[in-house]
Formats: C-alpha cells, sequence, structure tokens
C-alpha cells in the first residue's frame, strides 16, 4: 500500500508538469506575455462642443511635420568645461626667475598637515600657524625665521607652497638666499613624496583654502576667458607649459603684446589589422585634435592685477577656438 501511495504521488506531479496544468494556456498560471496582440482601440472621445469643454494641451515635444507651431530645433551650446584634474599627486619643485615654489596636486587642505608634519619631524618650533590664511612662522635659528605660504594652485585640486626667510629681530632686514631657499623647498618635496599618496588625513581648519583658487572661468560677449589670479609672468609661463603639454604648435610668439599665434593640424589615426582594438600612441593622449589647418591667436591681458585669456580663431570656428581654450584650461597648471 505504501509503495503504491508512492507511484500515485510521483504519477500524479508528472501529469501536472507534462499537462502543463499549471503554466499552460488552460492551466492556473497562463503565460501572458502575448496578450498586446488581442488590445483594441477605443472609439475616439466625443466631447460636447462647448468651450469650456476645450483641452488646453502642452505638447513640449511635437512631432517633426505634423505640427503647425513646431518651432526648429535650437542650436543649444554643450556645457563648458570648467576645470580638470589629473590623479596622478605629482610634485615638482618649480622657478620663475628668482619666484620659486613646491607644487603639489592634491588640496591645500591636505597639503597643510603635511607642510606642518614636516617642521615637526624636524623639530623645528612653529611660533604661529593659521591655517585659514595658509601661514605658518617656523623658528630655523635664533636668527632666522620662515614664513610658509600655502596657497590653493592654478590647476582644480592643487597646492603652492612658498618659503620666505626673514631676521627674528624685526629692525634687521634679512636677504633672501636663493640657494638656501631652494635647498629647504627640495627637502620639502621629498618629505611629500613619500608622504601625500599615503596621507589621508585633511585639516578642517584649512577647508576655506580651497576655495580661494587662483582659476576663474566665464563667458563675455559669447567668449569664454580664463582669470588667473597672476601677474603676467606667471600666467605666460602657465599658458606656454599648458601649450607644450598639449602638443600645440606655436607658430609666432609676441610677449610684449601677449600674444601666441598657435595651429594645430588634425591627425589622422593608422589603420590597420588591429585597429579594432584601439590601439593608441600615449604621447598623443593629451593632444588637441581640431580642423585641419586651425589657426588660433592666444591672447593674455592683465586687468586689475589678473591676467585674462582669450582665444580667436583666425582661420577657424568657434567652436574650435572653444575646444582650444576649454584645453589650455585643463592643461594649465
Amino acid at each position: 500500500m505504501k509503495n503504491f501511495n508512492v507511484i500515485f504521488s510521483f504519477l500524479f506531479i508528472n501529469s501536472l508538469i507534462g499537462c502543463s496544468y499549471i503554466t499552460g494556456p488552460d492551466g492556473f498560471f497562463p503565460e501572458t506575455k502575448n496578450d498586446f496582440f488581442n488590445e483594441k482601440l477605443s472609439d475616439d472621445l466625443e466631447l460636447p462642443e462647448n468651450k469650456n469643454t476645450n483641452i488646453n494641451k502642452d505638447d513640449h515635444y511635437p512631432p517633426i511635420g505634423l505640427s503647425d507651431n513646431f518651432v526648429e530645433a535650437q542650436n543649444i551650446p554643450a556645457p563648458r568645461q570648467i576645470f580638470s584634474s589629473g590623479e596622478s599627486n605629482e610634485i615638482q619643485l618649480r622657478r620663475l626667475g628668482e619666484l620659486m615654489w613646491v607644487y603639489v596636486e592634491t588640496l591645500p587642505s591636505t597639503s597643510w598637515p603635511i607642510a606642518k608634519n614636516y617642521f615637526e619631524a624636524l623639530s623645528l618650533n612653529i611660533i604661529d600657524a593659521n591655517p585659514d590664511k595658509g601661514i605658518m612662522i617656523v623658528e630655523f635659528s635664533d636668527d632666522v625665521n620662515f614664513k610658509v605660504t600655502v596657497e590653493h594652485g592654478i590647476k582644480e585640486a592643487s597646492t603652492e607652497i612658498f618659503l620666505s626667510t626673514f631676521s627674528s629681530n624685526e629692525s634687521e632686514t634679512l636677504e633672501q638666499d636663493p640657494d638656501f631657499i631652494q635647498n629647504q623647498l627640495s627637502d620639502i618635496v621629498q618629505f611629500f613624496a613619500s608622504s601625500v599618496s599615503s596621507f589621508s588625513g585633511t585639516s578642517l581648519a584649512a577647508q576655506n583654502l580651497n576655495d580661494r583658487k587662483k582659476t576663474k572661468i566665464f563667458n563675455l560677449n559669447d567668449q569664454t576667458i580664463i582669470e588667473l589670479n597672476l601677474g603676467f609672468d606667471r600666467a605666460w609661463s602657465a599658458v606656454s607649459r599648458a601649450l607644450d603639454a598639449g602638443k600645440i604648435t606655436s607658430n609666432d610668439i609676441d610677449r610684449d603684446n601677449g600674444l601666441f599665434f598657435v595651429s594645430y593640424a588634425m591627425e589622422k589615426e593608422e589603420e590597420g589589422w588591429f585597429s579594432f582594438l584601439n590601439f593608441s600612441n600615449d604621447e598623443n593622449d593629451s593632444s588637441l585634435l581640431l580642423g585641419e589647418e586651425a589657426e588660433f591667436k592666444i591672447k593674455l591681458e592683465v586687468l586689475n592685477g589678473k591676467t585674462n585669456i582669450y582665444v580667436e580663431a583666425l582661420d577657424g570656428s568657434k567652436e574650435e577656438a572653444e575646444a582650444l581654450i576649454s584645453k589650455i584650461n585643463e592643461l594649465l597648471s
């Protein structure tokens, strides 16, 4: 009797599956994926001819050609690139004439505690530290003090660190020694190089330094302008470095009038058996591909202590000029 119940149960379950009693058309849970074939359109809704029953229709996307009120597509410009930042954590000692500084690709709020930790590691007395202003006064010796200034750099999420010396005796004037300052900044570079990649802390008190950027971008008369909170010499050097980084050829330079005349020809991609793999030359990855024989004038103009950067298309379109100034902005540092 027991074996009979087992066999009967097995046959019953098998019959449910085999006869599609569960998911078949006549089962408990029939499939409905094809039901839309049986759908029918209802008759149009008839409304009484009464002005009060008119339906006001606001069609934001009328089909092309089916509406008398169709408005031609507007040429809406794409959002401009405001800033660009790399993730290389680059650290350099830079020099422009007698001016020297440490360049770090990280936010000032992160650079501030690292710089402070550097002088503490040397067991130097930090006389005063103002993270809101980004200024530290450090006692180097009985006669010499350091003034360390931490500022936001030109590039997004970058820091510039300056160092100067002055006498501990306010009545005495201490002449700056470029070689001595360069050696001190070189030591700071080495310390940052070994610390910035593993340092995850940030100073909440120095957050205001992150907002004091040296670069601002705005639009005037439908032209994008980059404003650098720098003098002409540093702005000229920054633009020259950006053009070199972008492999943008300078045909002529007029430094007295703040002019670069540049051109950049479109590079043709080499096609081959493995072109579909999208192999590329790393040397050209940062290059700006513009139209053939595109020529531009880059102008630097000092206004109220700041330097504005303009790009004018001499033999090209405004779109290409916008692309060029966007690329310059991306490579400024």
